[in-house]
């Protein structure tokens, strides 16, 4: 089915769909995968009052208390007295958080979260101080807190703000070498809690770029936020402010984040978004090139959603570029073969943690670390996954390290 809209001078677009439906996705295939589960079991502590949470704190002290009492034999004592404020610290900043309007995460999982690793950190200490004495183990227990403090002050009020423009090349095989270049905006992940400092840098940012055209590839707000009426107005505010002389394209991102039944209703009005579902948008522009944005539900459903891929790519021109716009990098397998020129997505945050020379620690996506961030050229086909601009919610803390959120900017010639 082909429904023609109204074209402004530098295009016409035609919208199309498959005839066929595609085969019916499985519910809740994400949330039967371990990273979600975890997301749900460590989330118990935001429940917690204020004394369920200095208990937690106290248990931790008596744990290190007894690790060092145990490795060290004397000072232990002093070694719990120097993790507990550490510990506070922490508190102290998950409380801060909402009130200078950063992030809105709860304080207990975030503390619960925080408090492992400063744990292990004192029977890392302890260990040492079989080698060094008791005084060189409490050096080496104040250094690791020191710094340990100083990856979650970073992770929390510097990386998750430090949102910055990535340029990119791609290239279109169907499209004249001498053609000029396309500037082609992609944007994924927002996960709006509240509006911050990040969402004003963004559009900023977007502003500065003078993109021709913007790609959205899913994930509008918090996993914390999704039915809250206050975080969609939000998202909303930022939506209507995004143009581009040849438009603005959206797709659905993970059904959790993403509720079939909610989400679509956020681009209701907003006639500067075209939301593509299931649905190939053809552009045809004024030199008489054209581009072809394939809009793909995100079900993590792999047999449902390369039905719905491949029933798209038999609608698509041959002679245009093919861009396909789906939330995840778990069809890139299939993909590469169906003569797809860019696949952009998110999802994966890049893990949002990584670890020198080991990288992501976690990606939430079927393939792993196979495909966890950046730029991947296989068969003719270039996949970019965004590090995305927002934060993941439920438990999971609101930082990020070594993983800055992103833009990217895709210079796109032929040839």
């Amino acid at each position: 089915m082909t429904t023609p809209v109204s074209p402004p001078a530098l295009f016409e677009i035609s919208i199309q769909s498959a005839a066929e439906a595609r085969i019916p996705p499985q519910e809740n295939v994400l949330e039967e995968r371990f990273l979600h589960k975890l997301f749900l079991l460590t989330h118990v502590p935001a429940r917690w009052n204020n004394w369920q949470l200095a208990a937690v704190l106290l248990l931790a002290t008596a744990v290190s208390w007894l690790a060092w009492q145990a490795l060290v034999g004397s000072l232990a004592v002093a070694a719990a007295a120097l993790y507990l404020p550490f510990a506070a610290g922490d508190w102290l900043l998950f409380w801060w958080l909402p009130h200078s309007r950063r992030s809105f995460g709860p304080i207990g999982p975030q503390l619960v979260a925080t408090t492992v690793p400063r744990v292990l950190a004192v029977v890392i200490a302890a260990l040492i101080g079989g080698f060094s004495g008791a005084v060189g183990a409490l050096l080496v227990l104040t250094a690791l807190q020191l710094f340990g403090s100083g990856v979650y002050l970073w992770g929390a009020l510097h990386e998750p703000f430090a949102l910055a423009l990535t340029e990119q090349d791609a290239r279109a095989t169907r499209w004249p070498a001498n053609a000029s270049p396309l500037r082609l905006l992609h944007l994924s992940d927002l996960h709006v809690e509240r509006l911050t400092p990040r969402e004003s840098r963004l559009l900023q940012l977007v502003a500065e770029a003078r993109p021709e055209i913007i790609v959205i590839t899913g994930d509008y707000l918090n996993l914390s936020y999704v039915d809250d009426p206050i975080a969609r107005a939000e998202v909303r505010k930022v939506l209507e402010k995004l143009s581009a002389p040849l438009g603005v394209y959206a797709i659905l991102g993970s059904p959790p984040v993403d509720p079939r039944n909610t989400t679509p209703s956020l681009f209701d009005g907003l006639t500067n978004i075209r939301l593509l579902r299931d649905e190939v948008a053809v552009l045809s522009l004024a030199d008489g090139r054209r581009l072809s944005l394939l809009g793909l539900d995100c079900e993590h459903d792999l047999e449902s959603d390369a039905s719905a891929f491949k029933r798209l790519v038999e609608l698509t021109p041959i002679d245009s570029m093919r861009l396909l716009l789906y939330h995840s990098p778990e069809l890139m397998p299939l993909v590469q073969h169906h003569g797809i020129d860019l696949y952009l997505c998110g999802h994966t945050h890049g893990g949002q943690f990584r670890v020198p020379g080991y990288g992501a620690i976690l990606t939430s996506s079927v393939t792993g670390k196979r495909y966890e961030m950046g730029r991947y050229q296989e068969n003719g086909t270039t996949l970019y996954i965004s590090r995305g601009i927002g934060l993941e919610g439920l438990s999971a803390p609101r930082m990020r390290l070594l993983c800055p959120p992103e833009i990217i900017l895709f210079s796109v010639t032929g040839g």
